[in-house]
């Protein structure tokens, strides 16, 4: 599989990214080289993004535990203690041999994230996932985010699931300064981030909600993922709480000169109160988000 497929190049070429892409894309390897691997063992929190394989729909999902969870044990493999939420919508996935499968490990205390891609392996105490794409990102529009600590005894709620986002759920997403983008194409998922000072994602309808597209790497793989296939998964969690916010449904991209914006139709939603046990310091915004009214 190459770096980028079609559907990516079609949008840098649109953009006129292509050469700086192609630069940019040379990052994207298939090891988890030694500073990778340490760095993904101090983190309490991993998102995962992948289709359901019973329904096809795009979800991302939180998974939190100590530090030390999640580990290389392999030049191009992960190991993964535990699991998801049983009723989370991407549980049955976690069981499933080659589920595709996207995760990005983002640490707000020093606004490094870390993208690994691949093909999940069950396991007697979790998963594992054999990389096909690892790579790491700039800390361009991530909040700041000191400390975190585990709340004790938190157990996470009921789910709630939804068609279409309450006014309460409807404000958490106008108030958030960051969430999670799953996106899948014929050959892999992608996890990524999408961070902006709070007001960056707009909810136009109790069904549809939208955000512009900040300029980035230059490499467009969500975006070219959602050219090629516009399933997507929205995780938005609650930094204090552990609340976590799923959506899934279908996603396009608006073209206006040089500025782009996402618009995204929900199919369905999924709330789960105190679903990760970890309550984070208040946040110290990105110097390079743009004014959401600009």
């Amino acid at each position: 599989m190459g770096v980028y497929h079609a559907g990516s190049r079609t949008v840098q070429d649109r953009v006129g990214v292509r050469e700086q892409a192609d630069h940019v894309g040379r990052a994207i390897g298939e090891g988890i080289k030694p500073v990778a691997a340490a760095f993904l063992e101090l983190q309490p929190l991993l998102v995962l993004g992948a289709a359901d394989p019973s329904t096809g729909r795009v979800w991302a999902s939180p998974l939190s535990g100590t530090p030390g969870f999640v580990r290389a044990t392999g030049p191009r493999r992960i190991s993964v203690t535990g699991g998801l939420l049983p009723t989370d919508p991407l549980a049955r996935a976690l069981h499933r041999e080659d589920t595709l499968v996207g995760t990005i490990a983002l640490d707000p205390r020093t606004r490094r994230r870390m993208r690994l891609n691949g093909r999940l392996r069950p396991t007697e105490r979790g998963f594992a996932i054999e990389a096909d794409r690892v790579f790491a990102n700039c800390p361009k529009y991530l909040q700041r985010r000191e400390s975190y600590e585990v709340t004790a005894g938190r157990e996470s709620g009921a789910p709630r699931r939804s068609r279409e986002l309450t006014p309460a759920q409807a404000e958490f997403v106008t108030a958030a300064d960051t969430f999670f983008l799953a996106t899948v194409h014929p050959d892999g998922a992608d996890a990524s981030h999408r961070g902006g000072n709070p007001g960056f994602v707009t909810v136009t309808s109790p069904r549809e909600l939208s955000w512009r597209d900040y300029p980035g790497n230059a490499m467009f793989l969500t975006l070219g993922n959602l050219a090629a296939d516009p399933g997507a998964g929205l995780l938005f969690l609650d930094w204090t709480t552990g609340t976590a916010l799923q959506l899934t449904g279908e996603a396009s991209t608006e073209f206006d000169g040089t500025e782009r914006r996402v618009r995204f139709t929900l199919t369905e939603a999924v709330e789960t109160p105190s679903a990760v046990p970890l309550r984070w310091s208040a946040p110290e915004y990105s110097p390079a988000n743009p004014d959401p009214a600009g």
